[in-house]
């Protein structure tokens, strides 16, 4: 119902509607519309990767994000068998054991590297499908 008066000089208009009921066949058979991935700029926006995916991503990238991290990957990867002793890296990266240790076991965790116990040392080796994986994530 639309209903017009006068007050002050000014016209107002209201406008009433009464409630209607939509049955569930009514409310099944018109699915919600996408959402346009329209950008602001006018061109059309790519859709994001999921949360969950983006997030896992971001773990593996932060293992790599750090210099002396780069630096133990390329000790393991230069090395003549693939494989390098955590008791030779402290050395070469001018870092200490426990530091390197502990930079090693994020590699370790990430799934960059694996982690054979010999004796008292510990070996570590490439894992080439997560590095594929990280070189991935740039093309």
């Amino acid at each position: 119902m639309i209903h017009v008066w006068r007050r002050n000089d000014m016209a107002v208009t209201t406008i009433t509607t009464a409630p209607q009921a939509v049955t569930a066949a009514e409310s099944a058979a018109e699915p919600a519309p996408e959402p346009n991935p329209e950008s602001a700029c006018g061109g059309a926006a790519a859709r994001p990767i999921p949360r969950g995916e983006a997030e896992r991503r971001a773990t593996l990238l932060k293992a790599v994000a750090d210099p002396a991290r780069l630096q133990l990957l390329s000790i393991v990867r230069g090395s003549e068998r693939g494989e390098a002793c955590v008791c030779d890296m402290a050395d070469a990266v001018g870092l200490t054991q426990p530091t390197v240790s502990h930079h090693l076991k994020i590699l370790v965790e990430a799934g960059l590297l694996s982690r054979e116990r010999r004796g008292t040392w510990a070996w570590f080796a490439l894992v080439p499908e997560r590095l594929s994986e990280v070189a991935g994530f740039l093309d």
